[in-house]
């Protein structure tokens, strides 16, 4: 799909094989680093968003991460935690060199799954400076007990069941068992949440990226529901943004208020809607939220004693809350 900006393809290395990512030059010095939700690929997770950014002035890195979209590793579509976070140690290696970079300006900002991610990611890396959470899962047993609510019993088995096959198979060099991403309740799928069966529409709106696989390991599905990043929210030491939507039934608003709570340097912003809202009727206000905050973390502090300063944009920009 053409886009009505400048960006180009560009690729880093990672884990014996190369990550595929979209950079789009900026003007300000800072850098965004980005990636998509659980097996949803660069440019329906971050088309939307890079877009603000980059019209801003930020230069924006957008990457897939292995075994998904346009970047290398077998199996496909078999999407370990701990492989996505050596992606994002790899993309935060290879950003300062990206034209215009400035080092000491890094963000780095996922959602839903890779929401989760950010946590670990921010507490490994205290030199970034800024981090943002949208929607993140940061609780994976509080979130798959609710997702039991929206399914049948005999679809929660059957989906277990496939998952378990599928780490068997795995450890036999078997190709791997897929889940849909998306399902009605009674089918075999990883959400089937009122808000998560949402997804195609705010995502993918008249099938504008058919290219993305709308599927995954079941393996992969399965674990998510025992990952809990938001239990290192007390060690981010940057700036971290976490968004909420207050009635959001697939991640859940409550567990990712308490991580922002927990985090030293933690800002919360919540919005009214599902999980999907900020790619839908919320984008403007979670849009504007997340561009004042990067204004104020990766350019208002390097102008510090400038006397443009006290005009920025971060000034009259959006106000979130703090601390809830």
């Amino acid at each position: 799909m053409s886009v009505s900006m400048e960006r180009e393809s560009v690729r880093f290395a990672s884990g014996g094989t190369e990550c595929a990512a979209w950079h789009y030059p900026g003007t300000n010095g800072g850098c965004v680093i980005m990636a998509g939700g659980f097996a949803v690929t660069k440019e329906p997770a971050t088309d939307m968003f890079a877009k603000r950014f980059h019209d801003a002035g930020f230069t924006v890195l957008a990457f897939d991460y292995r075994h998904l979209g346009e970047s290398g590793g077998q199996p496909r579509l078999v999407l370990p935690i701990r492989d996505q976070l050596a992606d994002w140690q790899a993309a935060i290696a290879y950003a300062p060199a990206l034209p215009g970079v400035d080092p000491a300006r890094l963000a780095i900002w996922g959602f839903s799954a890779s929401g989760g991610h950010i946590f670990r990611v921010a507490a490994r890396n205290p030199q970034l400076a800024a981090a943002i959470a949208q929607m993140p899962n940061t609780d994976g047993p509080a979130a798959a007990r609710n997702a039991m609510r929206y399914q049948k019993p005999l679809a929660m088995l059957r989906f277990t069941g496939r998952g378990i096959l599928d780490a068997l198979g795995g450890l036999a060099g078997r190709p791997p068992r897929l889940v849909p991403l998306m399902g009605e309740p009674g089918t075999v799928a990883l959400l089937t949440t009122p808000d998560g069966r949402e997804g195609n529409r705010a995502l993918n709106p008249g099938n504008r990226y058919p290219d993305w696989q709308q599927a995954a390991a079941a393996r992969s599905a399965l674990r998510l529901g025992f990952y809990s990043p938001g239990r290192a929210a007390a060690k981010v030491r940057c700036p971290l943004l976490v968004l909420v939507c207050d009635q959001d039934q697939t991640a859940l608003a409550e567990p990712a208020v308490r991580a922002a709570r927990r985090a030293p340097q933690g800002t919360l912003v919540r919005l009214p809607g599902g999980h999907y809202q900020p790619f839908l009727d919320g984008h403007e206000q979670a849009a504007e939220a997340e561009l004042s905050f990067l204004r104020r973390h990766l350019l208002d502090r390097a102008q510090a004693g400038s006397p443009a300063a006290a005009g920025s944009p971060a000034a009259a920009g959006y106000a979130p809350r703090r601390g809830g």
